[in-house]
């Protein structure tokens, strides 16, 4: 075991298998860090640790069973002594129109995407508050900024991370433990073919709509701007900085829509601003 004084940091990575999580683990593992690597397949991760048997350790982790966030944070704590950077990256997707949304499907994306993650902040605070310090990465996306067609509920579960984490950096700020929403645009991860799911029936209303932006989102694949290792490059700098980021973008197309966004928002409070005031009592 790796005595407990030893100050280099322990990372808890979750969805390690492929795309984020996999460059995660490899680059904060190359950096020198310590790092459990997690997927529901643990073979899938164990060649990750292979080449750091004194800093990696794989375990196998479906995000959305009790017992197993157990076992893995256990494992975690028994062999490194604590958790000082949790990250949530476990999460798929799903390309349907609000009128094409299965229920069950809606339920189990929350599952994994924000009640899952929710359940592993508890699972690490309490060690966290004990010692005055840490640091939670929350994956988001641009899509927790702005909502696009044809995935209103990817980016509802997306939404609901960034309402957590904003409040949970305030509750956790004065405690010494940090929070870091990390917002991607477009990277080649596969995201697309390997963890986003289809409505079983298409409505053709939204051909032009949310069918369109399935169309485009199939012709990117494999064609993204966005290097998922130099993603893991600055979600380490982010951590490792003396002040780091509740929000962090990565990737141009979410530097441009986050800002359009931004602007678009401004001029619309700025144009209701009279009716928006008139609600209150009159002074």
């Amino acid at each position: 075991m790796t005595s407990q004084r030893d100050d280099t940091p322990v990372w808890l990575i979750t969805g390690c298998s492929a795309g984020f999580g996999r460059a995660l683990a490899e680059r904060v593992l190359a950096h020198g860090h310590r790092c459990v690597a997690t997927a529901r397949n643990v073979a899938s991760v164990e060649p990750i640790v292979a080449p750091y048997p004194e800093r990696g350790l794989a375990a196998a982790l479906d995000v959305t069973e009790a017992a197993q966030r157990e076992r893995a944070a256990a494992a975690a704590e028994a062999r490194f002594g604590r958790i000082d950077v949790l990250v949530n990256n476990a999460g798929w997707g799903y390309n349907a129109a609000v009128e094409e949304g299965e229920d069950e499907v809606v339920r189990a994306m929350f599952d994994v995407n924000f009640f899952a993650l929710a359940a592993m902040i508890r699972r690490v605070l309490p060690g966290m508050r004990a010692r005055g310090r840490g640091h939670i990465v929350n994956f988001s996306s641009i899509g927790g900024l702005v909502g696009n067609p044809g995935s209103g509920y990817y980016c509802a579960t997306k939404f609901a991370v960034e309402g957590l984490s904003q409040a949970l950096a305030k509750e956790v700020g004065p405690l010494g433990i940090r929070v870091t929403l990390v917002e991607p645009g477009p990277f080649r991860t596969d995201f697309q073919g390997r963890s986003m799911t289809l409505p079983k029936a298409i409505n053709e209303a939204y051909a032009q709509t949310s069918g369109a932006r399935r169309e485009q989102l199939r012709e990117s694949s494999g064609k993204q701007p966005g290097d998922p290792y130099r993603a893991a490059d600055a979600i380490i700098a982010a951590v490792e900085a003396a002040s780091p980021p509740l929000q962090l973008l990565l990737g141009q197309v979410a530097l441009d829509r986050a800002r359009e966004n931004l602007e678009s928002r401004r001029k619309s409070i700025d144009e209701w601003e009279a009716v928006t005031l008139s609600a209150d009592f009159p002074r």
